[in-house]
């Protein structure tokens, strides 16, 4: 089921929530510039298996509200700790893929790990800011042909081949957010990093990345790996930046086992 939680006043995100009784609850955080339904073929599957899965959009991507302002790591760090108020989560996996990722960091670190029992990241954005030329590049793209960067941004994000309407689908999901957050967001990838917020994490962490990532190389997962104490790094061979797709099978059973 769907709804919406105010995070601050005249600001509402989207949450999807399935199988709210299940027994164990992920939330999955969405990565840089897609919506919650990138993990569509975990939802296909963990539900299944008895798990409940929350999938939030952003401010101003997907179904979210979309203001002009408030895309700093803080403040979507807060926006997620106002859903798990929101939905009273407790002793939770938080799963972040890319930015998401980033986030995740963010929400444990700024808000004690509160409620979180396990922490999922995916071809994470760390320990580092994104080089100021790639994301000055995208906002480029963003401000002059948004659909154009999307596209480039396909070309770049899977390993394994993809069909052409799965390629569209995965740009109609880009095209969900406003233009205006997609470059907000971008800044903030290029202006603040999550280095510092690594050694405040203390709950099991499960580093999933791509050897092929395009987008953060797999040095970055080796190097977050190796600054948060109780981490264990898993390299997917045959993935790019998109190991929750390219290597979906391996994927789930990795995150059912963990959590």
């Amino acid at each position: 089921m769907g709804n919406y939680v105010t995070v601050e006043p005249g600001v509402s995100v989207y949450v999807e929530d399935i199988n709210p009784t299940g027994k164990k609850t992920i939330l999955f955080l969405h990565g840089w510039p897609l919506n919650h339904k990138q993990f569509e073929y975990q939802y296909n599957i963990l539900p299944a298996m008895g798990y409940r899965c929350i999938g939030m959009d952003w401010r101003g991507f997907g179904n979210s509200d979309r203001p002009f302002t408030g895309y700093s790591f803080d403040r979507l760090a807060d926006d997620v700790r106002a859903v798990v108020d929101a939905l009273e989560l407790k002793d939770f996996a938080l799963a972040g893929h890319s930015t998401g990722g980033a986030i995740c960091i963010r929400y444990v670190a700024k808000h004690q790990g509160y409620g979180v029992s396990k922490l999922v990241l995916i071809d994470a954005v760390s320990p580092h800011a994104l080089p100021a030329d790639t994301a000055n590049h995208f906002i480029s793209e963003t401000l002059n042909d948004r659909p154009n960067m999307l596209r480039q941004l396909t070309d770049i994000f899977f390993f394994q081949y993809i069909t052409p309407p799965l390629s569209d689908w995965f740009f109609q999901l880009g095209l969900q957010a406003a233009s205006w957050s997609t470059i907000a967001i971008m800044e903030t990838l290029r202006d603040e990093n999550v280095y510092n917020d690594l050694e405040k994490i203390k709950v099991p962490t499960l580093i999933i990345h791509g050897i092929h990532d395009q987008v953060i190389p797999f040095v970055n997962a080796e190097e977050t790996s190796k600054l948060i104490k109780n981490s264990k790094l898993v390299p997917f061979q045959y993935s790019g930046h998109a190991t929750f797709y390219d290597e979906r099978d391996k994927f789930n059973k990795l995150l059912m086992e963990f959590i």
